[in-house]
């Protein structure tokens, strides 16, 4: 069984304006073969998120159960929610949401228990299996449709708010939760110690646990919570990002995925210059291997699927595609927007 590589990239295509600035001195001569060699078609999915929920078969992309057992508690017939601790900051009239990083354990389980006492009246319990990762369990199933984190990072909450039936209902509930965070004796001591204090939730990715997920990868390499939780359940043996892409190819057989979201947490930041040189580094230790290993024999085909809100588009190369020298590399520009 030969080795086929599916490499997902988030944010690899920007707005044009955006691209205009960033991509100005990029240099990525494999990238740009792959881009121009392969066969290309647009990709359905505009978020990570939902990229992987349609691969894996999670429907309604309800995966915080899912998750949840990743992170070793199992979710039962419970309806979850992931309610993950975020600071927000006033920024002119925007509410910008950062995630929480650095949590221990027993801030994130007091919290979580003032939390869970306040709203036990309402059928609501939070959970923390682990400091960055917190859970809600509800009565019920509510009405709403919600937006994964990583989509809202950096962004302004407000444009971003469940929405639905309910969603009132949902956007009282986080006010209430802020206000209680917001004197909580955890957050003054994180404030004092010039820490970012833990002044909200964001809920997403509410469903009940599947009976089972499909498993269209033998491995998975990520750094990405939501793709190694998926492969973690599905059995796909997930393993962190590498350094180098000659990593995920050593005894590999069967179908690999490789989720690179380097360049995702570079706009989170707003940086445009740490996004060109997270480009530069998938260049060198992901493209170039990867293509050099197609031409080689070593590996029979790559899939690069860049995945974005300023366009999705879906590349497949085979070994005979690499040669065609006749067809230089395309920018990266050229796909923005």
């Amino acid at each position: 069984m030969n080795t086929r590589i599916s490499l997902v990239v988030p944010d690899l295509f920007l707005a044009p304006d955006a691209a205009a600035e960033a991509c100005a001195d990029l240099r990525t001569p494999a990238l740009g073969r792959i881009l121009a060699r392969a066969q290309s078609a647009p990709c359905l999915a505009s978020s990570l998120e939902e990229w992987l929920c349609t691969a894996f078969g999670v429907e309604s992309q309800g995966v915080a159960p899912i998750m949840l057992q990743a992170d070793g508690m199992l979710p039962g017939a419970s309806y979850w929610l992931r309610a993950d601790p975020v600071h927000l900051a006033l920024r002119g009239d925007r509410l910008v949401l950062r995630p929480i990083a650095a949590l221990d354990a027993d801030e994130a389980a007091a919290l979580c228990d003032s939390l869970s006492r306040h709203f036990a009246g309402d059928g609501l319990q939070f959970f923390a299996p682990r400091p960055e990762h917190w859970y809600l369990r509800v009565s019920r199933a509510p009405e709403i449709s919600t937006h994964a984190l990583a989509q809202v990072a950096g962004k302004d909450m407000y444009r971003y708010l469940p929405q639905g039936r309910e969603a009132l209902q949902w956007h009282r509930l986080l006010n209430e939760i802020q206000m209680l965070l917001f004197a909580h004796p955890v957050n003054a001591a994180r404030e004092a110690r010039g820490e970012w204090p833990v002044n909200g939730v964001w809920l997403w990715g509410g469903g009940y646990a599947p009976q089972r997920l499909l498993r269209p990868f033998e491995r998975a390499y990520t750094d990405n919570a939501l793709a190694g939780a998926l492969a973690a359940v599905a059995g796909a043996k997930p393993a962190p990002l590498p350094s180098d892409a000659a990593h995920c190819l050593k005894g590999e057989k069967g179908a690999v995925l490789i989720v690179w979201d380097g360049l995702s947490r570079a706009l989170e930041h707003g940086d445009l210059g740490e996004w060109h040189d997270s480009v530069e580094r998938f260049e060198r230790h992901y493209a170039a291997p990867l293509l050099q290993a197609l031409r080689s024999g070593r590996i029979e085909s790559i899939t690069l699927d860049g995945i974005g809100a300023h366009g999705s588009r879906c590349f497949a190369l085979t070994r005979g595609m690499a040669w065609q020298i006749w067809r230089p590399p395309k920018r990266l520009e050229r796909f923005a927007g």
